[in-house]
C-alpha cells in the first residue's frame, strides 16, 4: 500500500463514526463514501452557483448549461467516449430499462433471444423479462466457471443466429469475477449481436474504454465511482443512440410539440425529459477528477493487495467459505458456518465493521452457490490494512457467541 493511497482516507468525511472512532467501511460494492471534492462540487452547485439550464437567457443559467454539458464531456472522457454519446439517467439501473424500453422494443421480436448469465444483478435481469412479456423474445442464461466467472466458452455453445443481445456484467457484485469483455464481444460480433455491459463495479476499479472493449452499451452509476445518488450514464454507439426511440416525453427532449405531432430531439437529449439532475452531474464529474488525480492503475493495485490479504485470512477460518475466483476485483462473499450472514452483519456493526449482508440482488446467483445469501466485503481507494484487522477481530467475535 502506498502513502498516497493511505493518506487519502483523510478526504473522507464519512469514515468516523458519531463520536470519532474509526469506521471500517466495508460495503463499497453497494456505494462508495464520498470525498470531500465532490462534496464541495455539489455544495457549490446547489448554492452560490445554482440555476436551471438550456432554458435560461440569464448569465448564470448560460453558465450553469455549460457546467453540466462540461460534465457530460468529463464523463464521457472517463470511460473513453464522446459526449454525444452519453446519456445522464438516474442510475445504471435506468440506462438498462432505458435500452429494454427503446432498443430493446424497436429492434427485438418474438423468436429473437438474449443471452445473461447466472451471476448477473437484477437490474440486468428485470428489465428483460419485462421486454419478453412485451415482445416474446427468449432468454438464456450462461452457466459459470467453477470459480465463479462467465463460462465464455459455454456461452459460445449457447449463442446462435437468434440472439440479437448479450448483457453481461463486467465486474461481478457479490463475486468479484471480471468477464472476459474481448471474448465476449468477439462471440457477439460472430452472430451479429449487440453486447451491453453493467458496468457498475468496473467503473471505480479498472480501466474502462469503451471503444476499446467493443461493446455497444455500457451502464455505470455515479455513486459507486464516489459520486452522488440519483444519477448515472448509458454510453452507445452514436448511430445507435440516433436510431433508438425516446424513452420518455416531456420538457427538454423535444424539438416541436403541436397538438398534431411532435418531433423529438438529437441524441443524447431525446432521452433526458424534464429538468435533469443538475448538481449531481456536477458532483459526477468531480468524482471522475478525484479518480483521476489517484490514478485507476493505483487504485486497481491497491484493491487487488487488499483482496488478496483479506481472502489469505479468511481462507485460515475453518468454518469459513470463500465464494469467487482468487484475483477478484475488490469484492469478497463468504459464509460463515451455520451462521447467517445478517447476524455476522450485526455483530460486526457493533464492531464499526459495516458489510453487506443478503442476496445482493442477485437471487439466482444465491440459488446457483445453494445458500439464501452471503456475506460480503467490498474494498475501496479507502480501504487499508486496519479494515481487515477489524473484520477478523469482528468474525472471531461472532465465532465465540455462536459457540463455533
Amino acid at each position: 500500500m502506498t502513502t498516497e493511497l493511505l493518506s487519502r482516507k483523510a478526504d473522507f468525511p464519512g469514515m468516523v463514526t458519531a463520536d470519532g472512532k474509526p469506521w471500517h467501511y466495508l460495503d463499497t460494492a453497494a456505494t462508495a463514501q464520498k470525498p470531500q471534492a465532490v462534496v464541495d462540487a455539489m455544495t457549490r452547485a446547489l448554492g452560490r452557483d445554482y440555476a436551471t439550464v438550456h432554458r435560461g437567457v440569464y448569465s448564470r443559467s448560460a453558465e450553469m448549461t455549460l457546467g453540466y454539458e462540461a460534465a457530460r464531456r468529463r464523463i464521457a472522457a472517463f470511460v473513453g467516449g464522446q459526449e454525444d454519446e452519453i446519456v445522464f439517467t438516474r442510475g445504471a439501473t435506468e440506462a438498462i430499462n432505458l435500452v429494454a424500453a427503446t432498443w430493446g422494443v424497436a429492434n427485438l421480436k418474438k423468436g429473437d433471444r438474449i443471452l445473461l448469465s447466472t451471476l448477473e444483478h437484477h437490474s440486468n435481469i428485470v428489465p428483460w423479462q419485462m421486454l419478453r412479456e412485451k415482445t416474446g423474445v427468449e432468454i438464456d442464461v450462461c452457466p459459470l466457471t467453477e470459480d465463479g466467472r462467465i463460462d465464455i466458452e459455454a456461452a459460445s455453445r449457447i449463442v446462435g443466429k437468434r440472439h440479437k443481445l448479450i448483457a453481461l456484467a463486467h465486474v461481478s457484485n457479490v463475486l468479484g469475477s471480471k468477464l472476459d469483455v474481448a471474448a465476449a464481444a468477439d462471440l457477439a460480433r460472430s452472430v451479429d449481436a449487440k453486447l451491453l455491459l453493467d458496468g457498475c463495479q468496473a467503473v471505480p476499479r479498472l480501466k474502462v474504454d469503451v471503444e476499446a472493449l467493443g461493446c455497444d452499451f455500457y451502464v455505470f452509476s455515479a455513486h459507486k465511482l464516489y459520486g452522488p445518488t440519483g444519477i448515472g450514464a448509458l454510453w452507445a454507439k452514436k448511430d445507435i443512440l440516433d436510431a433508438m426511440p425516446p424513452y420518455q416525453g416531456g420538457g427538454s427532449m423535444i424539438d416541436r410539440v403541436t397538438f398534431e405531432r411532435t418531433t423529438w430531439a438529437d441524441a443524447p437529449t431525446r432521452f433526458e425529459a424534464g429538468t435533469p439532475a443538475i448538481t449531481e452531474a456536477i458532483a459526477f464529474a468531480a468524482a471522475a477528477d478525484y479518480v483521476d488525480s489517484i490514478g485507476i492503475e493505483a487504485i486497481e493495485a491497491h484493491e487487488e493487495r487488499l483482496t488478496a490479504m483479506a481472502r489469505d485470512e479468511l481462507a485460515k477460518i475453518n468454518s469459513l467459505r470463500l465464494y469467487g475466483p482468487e484475483d477478484s476485483a475488490g469484492i469478497i462473499s463468504f459464509t460463515l458456518g451455520d451462521i447467517h450472514p445478517h447476524d455476522l452483519g450485526t455483530i460486526l456493526d457493533e464492531e464499526n465493521v459495516a458489510i453487506r449482508a443478503g442476496h445482493h440482488c442477485a437471487q439466482p446467483l444465491m440459488d446457483h452457490l445453494g445458500v439464501p445469501a452471503t456475506a460480503r466485503a467490498s474494498f475501496a481507494l479507502y480501504s487499508d490494512e486496519d479494515d481487515i484487522a477489524a473484520l477478523l477481530r469482528g468474525i472471531e467475535r461472532t465465532m465465540r457467541i455462536f459457540g463455533s
